[in-house]
């Protein structure tokens, strides 16, 4: 039997240094199992023509990725500036919700514009306030509905639009915004198969966008972006309202105290394995592979650490939309996590709570292809959950064949751990569809005479359907 190179899924984000043909192919053809989108950085036209681009190319090789638009969430920026500004420790520097003048200064008082005009309405004198990612330290020091006056903590250069941070604080943003809306229905257009929703604070901000997924024909599942203290405190219940979660150490890193992260991705991973939830790691796990032909050392334990947690996926930002080497970044996690899950021991996870008796009886399948040689388990799905749940329970090793007759769900079903899909038709014969199924396994070479099979099926006893696990061996 063919054994899984990992069972950890990747993330590619596309961009400017992925896009082509030849790159997309590059990307597939090493095993990228989802590209991303980011709305950050991305035009409609520009949407319409990837996709169709990554469908075409995923067509071409037989290996069908899916695809996630990133929605850009509500967000706070700075205004523009016709040039950087020079901030030196102790200036002081005034957040308005007007344009700025030019040159940006007032009698020795820096002015710049801030897109929130209710930001003073969340502040107090005391309070910290991040500028581009963190690295603009500023404390506020007197507060107004027209401005808020910051000390600012260290020497730095302030650009054009960067991001504000607000460290703990609550804010009276917009789940969705209206740019949010116009992109998503792109997404919808072009049928991306998953959306994930920046800043995500809680379960009503799930249960608003599957609303609006629902409302425009869209069956799309919907990942979770954990970037900030409220989403972290709402934890379990944004990974129970949600089809996924996305860890996005990015904004996290600033959002909350950094000796947090770990602590807080840890939980995240556990959280999201007890619900059978995918789960990606995402943010600088190979940052300095941007410029650099190898990682550092710290990095590829960061990786590890990943994988050793059991997350279902891990993701690629920079390193694959504007970075020198994404193939390389690819081939780099591909290595890491082979190695790694080789390392893990064979037992199943005991956190997955499961109720129907169905997904119960995957447990015992799933057990049953870990203590034989040359096993694999193989499920038939309509909905994806007991693909999900079978991923969730981690056979380390086995390899899991995933069959649906749903267009959409086999290229949905790459984002979770372990699972190979295949998209066929479905028999009204249960016995049928299964010898189909592993005729489809032997032509892709995936099985070879003498394999073992554990499957989960219905069958037809005294005039009645019942659940049964059944132990095929091939023969071809």
């Amino acid at each position: 039997m063919k054994t899984p190179e990992r069972q950890t899924k990747i993330i590619a984000t596309i961009g400017p240094a992925t896009e082509s043909e030849e790159m997309l192919e590059s990307l597939i053809s090493e095993g990228v199992d989802v590209m991303r989108l980011n709305m950050a950085h991305a035009s409609h036209e520009w949407i319409r023509e990837i996709t169709e681009r990554i469908r075409r190319i995923g067509e071409k090789v037989k290996r069908e990725p899916a695809i996630l638009m990133d929605v850009k969430g509500p967000e706070i920026r700075t205004g523009y500036l016709q040039s950087p500004v020079q901030l030196k420790r102790g200036d002081l520097i005034d957040l308005v919700f007007t344009a700025q003048p030019e040159p940006p200064r007032i009698e020795k008082v820096w002015q710049v514009e801030v897109n929130y005009d209710k930001l003073h309405e969340h502040l107090k004198p005391g309070n910290n306030v991040l500028l581009d990612n963190g690295l603009i330290p500023l404390l506020v020091v007197e507060i107004s509905p027209k401005k808020i006056r910051c000390r600012v903590l260290q020497d730095a250069e302030l650009k054009s639009r960067r991001h504000v941070n607000l460290p703990g604080i609550k804010t009276g943003l917009p789940s969705i915004t209206e740019k949010d809306r116009l992109d998503t229905l792109v997404g919808i257009e072009c049928e991306h198969d998953f959306f994930a929703l920046s800043f995500t604070r809680d379960a009503d901000a799930i249960d608003l966008f599957k609303s609006f997924l629902k409302d425009n024909n869209s069956n799309a599942q919907v990942i979770a972006k954990i970037e900030d203290q409220q989403g972290v405190n709402n934890l379990e219940e944004i990974v129970t309202a949600s089809d996924g979660l996305m860890i996005a150490r990015g904004d996290l890193g600033i959002e909350c105290p950094f000796e947090e992260l770990p602590i807080i991705q840890r939980k995240a991973v556990s959280i999201c394995l007890s619900r059978g939830k995918p789960v990606i790691v995402a943010t600088h796990l190979l940052e300095s592979m941007i410029e650099s032909p190898v990682p550092t050392r710290a990095e590829i334990s960061d990786v590890a650490n990943a994988i050793n947690e059991e997350a279902d996926c891990v993701m690629l930002s920079g390193e694959t939309t504007t970075g020198l080497y994404p193939i390389e970044c690819v081939r780099m996690l591909k290595r890491i996590s082979s190695r790694i899950e080789r390392e893990l021991p064979p037992v199943l996870s005991e956190s997955l709570r499961l109720f129907r008796p169905k997904a119960k009886m995957l447990r015992s399948a799933a057990l049953l292809a870990l203590r034989m040689e040359n096993a694999a388990v193989l499920v038939f799905t309509r909905s994806g959950d007991l693909a999900a749940k079978l991923g969730a329970l981690r056979p380390n090793g086995a390899p899991l064949f995933a069959f649906t007759d749903i267009p959409g769900l086999h290229r949905r079903l790459r984002l979770i751990w372990g699972i190979e899909p295949f998209l066929m038709e479905f028999s009204k014969d249960p016995e049928q569809t299964i010898q189909e199924a592993i005729k489809r396994l032997i032509e892709e070479e995936r099985v070879e005479t003498g394999d073992q099979i554990v499957t989960v099926t219905n069958v037809l006893a005294d005039g009645k359907v019942v659940e049964s696990i059944q132990l095929r061996e091939v023969d071809v």
